[in-house]
């Protein structure tokens, strides 16, 4: 049987979610579980890889287990070896054919940004930018995000592939209590490209960049253009969604 399992997780003391020699991964984590309970090998695989320190709300991964036990039993099972920085919130079956990573239609990423007093308690879950940003300037630059782009100069520098068109669905800027929380819901996206839109806003916010100069970094379609990657603490991935 296939089963999508939906977990969530503090990120601070992973090496990212991808499986890696001699690191701690969120991956390694579950597998290990998971074959612990069926007696043999259990691999996941999961909607995308978050980096290191990167948290998540509802992320999502599919697998296939021989041994028969119900649904309920097996997460409270799954949740009593997991580490305290893991937990499995559903387990659903799911067709043979389904595949958590090329199945998704739309992801959601939220970042969290600290404009009030340093918090040494929120230091590993939200940014700690500590100093007033132009919220107005950030709503009206990041709808220039929004659509269909070519997001190669918000990817990572060496991160050469064949696609980089994506499509942000919608965005939100949000601000309670001196967090501002920066909000994107997008078809896919590539490696750092929420925390390199974010290094943007931020800039734009600071008054550094002009809100319609972003259509310019869209065109040019080189890193070097944007400036820099935002820290991966206050990044979250919310929701994956399927079909």
């Amino acid at each position: 049987m296939r089963y999508l399992i939906t977990f969530s997780y503090d990120g601070t003391n992973f090496n990212g979610y991808q499986k890696q020699l001699n690191k701690r991964t969120i991956q390694e984590e579950i597998e290990k579980v998971l074959t612990k309970i069926n007696n043999y090998k259990v691999l996941i695989t999961a909607s995308g890889r978050t980096d290191s320190k990167v948290h998540a709300i509802n992320q999502k991964a599919h697998f296939d287990f021989d041994k028969k036990i119900q649904l309920e039993k097996l997460k409270n099972a799954m949740n009593s070896l997991l580490p305290d920085d893991i937990y499995i919130k559903r387990i659903q079956k799911v067709k043979k054919d389904f595949h958590a990573r090329f199945d998704v239609v739309a992801k959601e990423y939220e970042y969290k940004i600290n404009m009030g007093k340093y918090n040494p308690l929120e230091r590993n879950y939200v940014y700690q930018y500590n100093d007033k940003l132009n919220i107005n300037l950030i709503k009206e630059a990041i709808k220039y995000l929004e659509g269909t782009h070519n997001f190669k100069t918000f990817t990572k520098t060496t991160n050469e592939q064949k696609n980089y068109i994506r499509t942000i669905i919608k965005t939100e800027v949000k601000l309670k209590n001196n967090i501002l929380t920066i909000s994107f819901k997008g078809t896919g996206f590539l490696r750092y490209m929420v925390r390199n839109m974010i290094g943007t806003l931020i800039c734009v916010g600071e008054g550094k960049i002009k809100p319609v100069e972003i259509k310019e970094m869209l065109k040019k379609q080189d890193r070097k253009c944007a400036p820099f990657t935002a820290r991966p603490e206050g990044l979250y991935l919310k929701n994956v969604y399927y079909k």
